[in-house]
């Protein structure tokens, strides 16, 4: 494990660990999401349905957040997005604890979901900026497991701030929100590539602009797979406790069983990592979707605590394979010039699944039964699994045919250059032997050397 963890971290370079960092502390302090809807019912006293449409505005900003951060990622650049939505979400926040009109609370939450998402995008091109290609999948997952760390310590602060008051859970996140942006104004420099003579006649022939990403076919099919995965990711959220609840199962019971998801990150992202840093692409993707799919499939056969932590188990190990692998996917597929948009359709699809969970986990459940619902997501996976396959079969046909050419190429040039030598040996005068007597006739004006030089250009041509 001591080997793995140093070979997971060397390497890098410094600003990544400061990126990372800031991603922590960002983290750390993830208390409003999570105790939005309890604060709004038990502290406010404000119906269900009205924590549901709030938590619904405020996965709608960041809906909207995902595509407007993503141009300004590529426009003003990655430093500037991410200090101006992180000091948005500083002040929203803390202006959300003090609110208590039920129209005003609603307006505000949506704006912390726009501001709280707006530094994904950034967060994301920056990395792959800073990070050399070989070490991508390495550095995302690290960064993923900052993540997971951040939001397990969070939840369990957050219990304790809130019984001396919500309010200390506003201004606890404001405050650590200034402070991941104090670390990104301090420590990191701006890392959006420079625009070359090269790179500015390339982007005037095809500018990088939402419309290039979403006639981007192979990366908007990475999108759509990557929806359907997260929809079922997010029903660990709202159809698992729900489920458990209908069958008799205490809110304690649901959060072990959660708690496998969160502890299983933090104790595998590393050597797991390790595992497949060098493997195929399209095994780890398809192998991933298979896991997810059926992991929230076995929920359907489960009838104890323990076998729902198996089923969280199953599922969080795809997880723990799909996020860092479909990240340097999303990477390899996004041109330089562009990262910040194609980086923030890949989050729309997160925030698009985070909206649309809820409503059709709920809907199906109500309709037809949780057991449906566990035997739909099987067949999600299942779907997603066999999409991998035929991109990523297509996608290495097509490099295949791209060597192919340019082996081809190669071949041409180095055919071309031999026969031009040919034509320059065949015009060169033959040497004279008799410096008294006459030249042979022959020599300049004899069949050999028209055949010679007829011999050698028809060749060069072909062969150009």
């Amino acid at each position: 494990m001591r080997r793995a963890v140093v070979a997971s971290v060397s390497g890098l370079p410094r600003q990544f660990w400061w990126l990372w960092t800031s991603t922590l502390i960002n983290r750390l302090g993830a208390f409003v999401a999570t105790f939005l809807a309890l604060y709004l019912t038990v502290e406010r006293g404000y119906s269900a349905s009205y924590a549901g449409l709030v938590g619904a505005l405020y996965g709608l900003g960041g809906v909207v957040s995902s595509v407007v951060a993503g141009i300004a990622t590529d426009r003003l650049g990655r430093r500037p997005t991410m200090l101006v939505a992180q000091l948005a979400t500083a002040a929203s926040v803390a202006l959300l604890g003090f609110l208590t009109d039920p129209v005003a609370i609603a307006a505000v939450a949506c704006v912390v979901g726009m501001a709280s998402n707006g530094s994904r995008p950034a967060v994301q091109a920056m990395m792959a900026d800073i990070v050399a290609p070989e070490d991508r999948v390495r550095a995302f997952a690290l960064n993923y497991w900052a993540l997971n760390m951040g939001f397990a310590i969070s939840s369990a602060l957050a219990g304790l701030l809130a019984q001396y008051g919500y309010l200390l859970l506003f201004l606890g996140e404001a405050t650590l929100v200034l402070a991941c942006a104090v670390v990104v104004f301090v420590k990191l420099p701006e890392s959006r590539p420079a625009v070359t003579e090269e790179s500015t006649a390339e982007e005037s022939v095809r500018r990088v602009s939402m419309l290039t990403v979403l006639r981007d076919g192979r990366f908007m099919t990475v999108v759509g797979l990557n929806l359907l995965l997260a929809l079922l990711f997010q029903q660990a959220y709202v159809s698992l406790p729900v489920t458990m609840g209908l069958a008799g199962f205490t809110s304690s019971d649901f959060g072990l069983v959660i708690a496998t998801n969160g502890v299983l990150i933090v104790l595998l992202q590393i050597p797991v990592t390790r595992f497949i840093e060098h493997r195929s692409p399209a095994a780890l993707l398809i192998g991933s979707a298979l896991l997810t799919g059926y992991g929230f499939g076995l929920t359907a056969f489960a009838g104890s605590v323990a076998l729902y932590a198996v089923a969280v188990a199953v599922w969080t190990l795809g997880e723990i394979i799909n996020s860092p692998t479909q990240m340097g996917l999303v990477v390899r597929l996004s041109p330089t010039h562009g990262r910040g948009r194609y980086q923030g359709m890949y989050s729309l699809s997160w925030s698009v699944a985070s909206l649309a969970a809820p409503l059709l986990g709920g809907a199906v459940i109500d309709r037809y039964g949780p057991d449906a619902l566990w035997a739909a997501s099987a067949v999600i996976g299942t779907v997603a699994a066999l999409g991998y396959a035929l991109l990523l079969r297509r996608m290495n046909a097509e490099r295949g045919t791209e060597r192919d050419a340019e082996a081809v190429v190669r071949e041409a040039e180095r055919g071309a250059g031999q026969d031009a030598e040919a034509v320059v040996r065949d015009a060169e005068p033959a040497p004279v032997t008799d410096s008294t007597g006459p030249a042979p006739v022959t020599d300049s004006t004899g069949p050999a050397s028209v055949t010679g030089a007829a011999g050698a250009v028809p060749r060069t041509d072909s062969v150009a």
